[in-house]
């Protein structure tokens, strides 16, 4: 395949958060990722959707699989994919973020994927370049291609989700990827539970749409997928548990304790994983039951989808400009 072949013409310019998002959306990326899962899995994956493009990796904030995943999926496409980290930003020597972002909106990119330990950085991006721009991460606030695989690869083992009963476990209040899950979950009509000891919990989070739980095996009862999550201990500035082995006795996912769910109950984890702390290893590599490594692949997918969506719409504004 050469150019992209689908005539869906994509309303956004920018993904910030998944409410960016409405139902068809997520078909169309869904149905974009599934094709280019297919072409990830063939001797040829480079095609040239994005060819004559550049994209812009911007991380401040350590990362390896979502700027990997990036990057791959922007070559891939055919773009001229550049990585720009923190240990080498001007901002290191005072330049301000909307400084930084005016620098680079003068070499004329055309998208901009952007990690930040601030809430709202992208967006201060978007609107300070006009550039499509894709958020990779900003604080504890939203992580959308995260919420995007996650429901890709669960859809892909359990069909549609809407209707299923969805756990969410673990450090829930530091957790942009919890908060990207449930707005795709309520958005996808799931039954959504989120178990997390009264101190990992935010303080809004009956306004969430979810049924709130403090022990994990009533929370199991009954559920199709059980998301884990990994404790944020670089975003904790106290003692929000008393240890990782009490952790894991009370609120860590073992093959055990998933008898409690549906027979056929998959459990996630967005990685990093503290094995044996959040998830149980063996549970964590189990070949029927654990979708990690499908999450992994189907970031990829999900990437190149978002990717292609945004790099089609920036080319055809750019021929309009002309």
């Amino acid at each position: 395949m050469g150019r992209a072949d689908f005539s869906y013409d994509f309303p956004h310019d920018r993904l910030i958060t998944v409410d960016d998002l409405n139902p068809l959306d997520i078909q169309i990326i869904f149905e974009r990722a599934e094709h280019w899962l297919n072409v990830n899995r063939s001797p040829d994956k480079k095609h040239d959707v994005l060819r004559g493009l550049t994209q812009i990796n911007l991380f401040f904030e350590p990362s390896t699989r979502t700027l990997a995943s990036f990057e791959l999926a922007g070559k891939r496409l055919g773009a001229d994919v550049v990585n720009f980290t923190a240990s080498n930003s001007s901002t290191k020597k005072g330049e301000t973020l909307a400084d930084t972002a005016r620098t680079l909106a003068a070499m004329r990119p055309d998208l901009l994927v952007v990690r930040h330990a601030s809430t709202g950085a992208a967006d201060l991006i978007h609107r300070e370049t006009g550039i499509a721009t894709i958020n990779a991460g900003d604080g504890m606030h939203s992580h959308p291609t995260q919420g995007l695989l996650d429901l890709f690869a669960l859809t892909r083992r359990i069909g549609d989700v809407g209707g299923k009963r969805i756990l969410i476990v673990g450090d829930i209040l530091h957790s942009r990827v919890a908060r990207s899950d449930v707005g795709m979950l309520n958005l996808l009509g799931a039954e959504i539970r989120l178990c997390a000891p009264p101190t990992l919990l935010p303080v809004d989070v009956d306004r969430w749409g979810a049924d709130i739980f403090h022990n994990l095996d009533d929370a199991l009862e009954g559920c199709d997928a059980v998301i884990t999550l990994r404790l944020q201990r670089e975003r904790m500035s106290g003692a929000f548990i008393p240890s990782t082995r009490e952790y894991f006795h009370f609120w860590g996912v073992s093959e055990r304790r998933l008898e409690l769910a549906n027979p056929e109950c998959v459990v996630m984890h967005p990685g990093p994983m503290n094995r044996n702390v959040e998830i149980d290893s063996a549970l964590a590599d189990h070949p029927e039951r654990s979708l990690v490594l499908d999450q992994v692949e189907a970031g990829v997918a999900i990437r190149m989808a978002v990717l292609e969506q945004l790099g089609v719409r920036a080319r055809k504004n750019e021929e309009l400009r002309r």
